[in-house]
């Protein structure tokens, strides 16, 4: 065996052990939501976040990624882990967005829009980004901005959709009485917990393999500084949103801490192979704080977002890809804002375009008799805590 054909092997396996990583985030969105909404509908939760594994996947298999790349060939991996790594990420587009619009959401309408973010917005961005390229030489051109695993091109692109979608559809029916901000607390804090460590493991993978190379020395250490930064900024994110909540409160809020911890996860996943392992301390401290702030303020402008989606996201979405210009050598600020524009005008625009068509064909908001009764009655005919008295 020649040396060609073992980093080929290597790295092939790297991408398939990450892949792996990031569809065990599967569960742990599933599982996150599930644990912050009422027990009335974790069995409408669980069948979104399935159903969007299948569907994102099964559209980016047969449209998005070639629309995304140009072509299935790859020389330095075998084309099929390439395939599955990128394909990997495609769903958690809509898993960012379904948790927030949890709880009053129809499946078949978001099903349809899935199909939509898989096939053809979230692979433009990607094209735009890490693939063909194809507004290379234009003015919109953003093949320059930096985005290891996509603050901006998965994270804010799934958010801003979510954005969209919550205009469009409303809040859950009481969210928001008068001036009155109703608290609709979270029903199983462990499966939170749960789903939110999920994820944090899962990142690694995210981060990790989207190096793309672990068969060299040099390769290696990339791939493990990458890892622990993106490790350290979640530490980060952890540490301060609990600071924050309990010199407020003074308590310590479980939510928000584990809140805290994935929107410094988020802010560093553009850039966590280009910093020091000092930097990330501060973008993940930054991140936890927006995280503590945004989630109050998103809910006085009336955007109902159950699992704080927004704040972790779409904020922190926007914050890392910037911290990258800010703290990163030779990486132009410019750019770096240029790209979350572009990519936020387009993806909210055309989100908004196709939910509002949707909504028009096919109604998206359950009617509040359907919220009351619970969405696992009216949407899966399967209630996942049948001998509870569900609280309306």
């Amino acid at each position: 065996m020649n040396a060609g054909d073992l980093s080929y092997i290597l790295d092939t396996f790297f991408l398939l052990f990450a892949m792996t990583l990031i569809i065990f985030m599967v569960p742990g969105f599933a599982m996150l939501e599930a644990g912050i909404v009422r027990t009335k509908n974790v069995s409408a939760v669980l069948t979104v976040n399935t159903m969007i594994y299948a569907v994102a996947s099964m559209a980016f298999l047969l449209i998005g990624y070639q629309l995304a790349f140009g072509t299935w060939e790859n020389d330095s991996v075998s084309k099929w882990a390439a395939f599955l790594f990128q394909m990997a990420f495609v769903g958690k587009t809509v898993n960012i967005m379904s948790g927030g619009v949890s709880e009053r959401t129809r499946i078949i309408p978001l099903m349809i829009f899935t199909v939509l973010m898989a096939a053809v917005i979230y692979p433009l961005v990607v094209n735009w980004t890490w693939g063909a390229n194809m507004l290379e030489g234009t003015l919109l051109d953003i093949s320059s901005m930096h985005d290891l695993a996509g603050s901006t091109v998965i994270h804010s692109t799934g958010a801003w959709a979510l954005l969209a979608a919550i205009m469009i559809i409303g809040p859950r029916k009481g969210r928001y009485v008068g001036d009155q901000i109703r608290v609709i607390p979270a029903s199983n804090i462990p499966l939170v917990t749960l789903g939110a460590m999920v994820l944090w493991i899962g990142w690694f993978g995210f981060n990790g393999g989207s190096v793309g190379s672990i068969s060299s020395k040099e390769s290696a250490d990339a791939v493990a500084l990458t890892i622990m930064n993106t490790n350290t900024a979640g530490l980060a994110g952890a540490i301060v949103a609990a600071v924050i909540v309990y010199i407020q409160y003074k308590k310590f809020d479980i939510t928000m801490i584990l809140n805290g911890a994935l929107g410094g996860l988020v802010a560093i996943t553009a850039g966590a192979d280009l910093f020091d392992i000092y930097t990330p301390i501060l973008i993940g401290l930054i991140g936890g704080a927006l995280v503590v702030f945004a989630v109050p303020l998103f809910d006085r402008f009336r955007l109902d977002d159950p699992v704080g989606a927004l704040s972790v996201h779409l904020v922190n979405g926007i914050w890392g890809t910037i911290a990258v210009g800010i703290f990163a050598e030779d990486v132009s600020f410019a750019a770096q804002v240029k790209g979350v524009v572009v990519v936020g005008v387009f993806a909210f625009v055309v989100s908004y375009i196709a939910i509002y068509a949707i909504d028009k064909i096919v109604r998206f908001r359950a009617s509040d008799d359907e919220q009351m009764e619970g969405m696992d009655v009216s949407e899966c005919g399967v209630e996942s805590y049948p001998e509870f008295k569900r609280a309306f």
